[in-house]
């Protein structure tokens, strides 16, 4: 691997996800000449553009710069590409170094002491809540965060001079993951997913296993409790729980909703004693939860209680996370990620504590085909909590289709009375049409283009 400090030029291939995008941030901040392509343009490649990077849709080779030294050139490219994709292939040819996301990202954490977050679900809530609690101290920190944080704006929170914390997002696809070396780590959950990369479910937890290995000498391991990955007989890091209950070495004790403010308020048991009186302002029990991971995290970053406290109460949320969109007294609207029937089981739950006595009507866009068909049964499981559902078609994302697998297969499979197949027209019109109290969108696909209409839509009927 080339010396990073020696590169000038940076080329990105699927620069507009969300961890390429910090990437390509980071890189033209430190003074680098930065380009690349993605697929289609979004609101992150036109704030890219907006920064002065240079942003294509179409895959041409002829559009990659010709006058870059390719002795100082690096490219580094999405795993998410096909394999048959022009400008990766071309690439391949070059006398060019050519990198994963997730390589490069080690190379930039790993020279700090890193702080990583894994999981199968809850990682950008979790590491952004960290980010946000350490950059309130002198020393602050750097992050590459899956999301856009409502604290400082960006996936990308750029260093202090001197500090010595970086937040990562230690992303299990395609083990990306094992390129790191942290300091300090928390693992919130290892469920099936990516069954498409690992198989089965054993080769995740021999994966997740690996990564706890790579813990520096010294470090920490924070893990939910109840989670199954006999840690200790793979890490020499020191060990310590996780929960919402009491039975772990970090807990929230005397959990209650403040019915006036629609908030969690709690206190914090640390191994370093109690911190009373914490609130957190962003809803849904799932966030309280990774709270206290975050909290675990931050007090071995060497955190006060005082910061601690003040950092979870300030917390704003992530784009998408829980992201209440409208709220006036006839309707709610929370716009959110989940794509794994867990993430979906735990918002839909998280909702239903929040407004016990509304109905739900949740609108869901399975993401890959893979997943759907690895988890049909179980997604329909979860969509059978809401009051009313409604399925739209399957976003494929890097996926070629497969044969007999859609939506469908998942809301045949579903027990709940009030539940509908649509196309996004056709939910919109549903909306517009049909009384609905509290609105839920729900996948990691282009469903996010429906917010501002449903917003209207409900606006509209207020």
């Amino acid at each position: 691997m080339k010396n990073l400090h020696k590169i000038k030029n940076v080329y990105f291939l699927g620069i507009g996800g969300i961890g390429m995008s910090a990437l390509a941030r980071y890189f033209k901040f430190i003074g680098r000449n930065v380009a690349g392509y993605d697929r289609m343009q979004t609101v992150l490649t036109d704030n890219l553009q907006a920064e002065g990077i240079d942003v294509h849709f179409e895959d041409d080779v002829r559009n990659i710069p010709t006058s870059w030294n390719p002795e100082n050139t690096i490219a580094i490219y999405t795993p998410a590409l096909p394999d048959d994709h022009k400008e990766l292939e071309w690439f391949r040819t070059q006398a060019i170094g050519l990198f994963k996301r997730a390589k490069v990202l080690g190379l930039i954490s790993n020279e700090k002491s890193g702080i990583a977050v894994a999981g199968t679900h809850g990682k950008t809530t979790v590491s952004t809540m960290v980010a946000n609690t350490l950059n309130k101290t002198q020393s602050g920190c750097g992050a590459f965060v899956g999301g856009i944080s409502k604290n400082f704006g960006s996936n990308l929170l750029l260093p202090k001079e001197k500090s010595p914390w970086i937040v990562v997002e230690a992303d299990e696809f395609d083990r990306s993951f094992l390129h790191l070396h942290p300091q300090l780590a928390l693992i919130t959950s290892v469920d099936a997913d990516h069954l498409d990369i690992y198989g089965d479910k054993k080769n995740i937890v021999e994966a997740f296993g690996k990564f706890i290995s790579q813990i520096k000498p010294g470090g920490k391991l924070v893990i939910k409790k109840g989670v199954q990955l006999n840690a200790a007989a793979q890490t020499s890091a020191e060990i310590f729980t996780y929960s919402i209950k009491e039975d772990a070495d970090f807990a929230a004790i005397n959990l209650h909703l403040n019915s006036n403010g629609g908030f969690y308020e709690f206190d914090l048991k640390t191994p370093g004693g109690t911190v009373a009186n914490c609130k957190v302002n962003y809803p849904g029990l799932v966030n309280v939860e990774n709270a206290v991971g975050a909290s675990a995290l931050a007090f071995f970053a060497g955190i006060s209680f005082n910061k601690i406290k003040e950092g979870l109460e300030d917390y704003k949320g992530v784009a998408r996370r829980f992201d209440i969109q409208l709220k006036n007294k006839k309707h709610i609207y929370i716009d959110d990620y989940a794509h794994h029937p867990e993430e979906l089981k735990a918002v839909i739950t998280s909702v239903k504590a929040l407004f016990p006595k509304r109905k739900i009507t949740g609108i869901f866009q399975p993401h890959l085909y893979s997943r759907t068909k690895d988890f049909a049964v179980e997604f329909a499981a979860s969509l059978d909590l809401l009051d009313t559902a409604i399925v739209i078609p399957l976003y494929p994302a890097r996926e070629k289709p497969v044969k007999g697998v859609s939506s469908e297969i998942i809301f045949n499979k579903m027990n709940l009375d009030n539940k509908y197949m649509a196309s996004k027209d056709e939910t919109l019109e549903m909306l517009k049409n049909r009384e609905s109290d509290v609105v839920l969108t729900m996948g990691a696909g282009d469903i996010d283009r429906m917010v501002e209409n449903i917003v209207e839509i409900l606006k509209s009927k207020n």
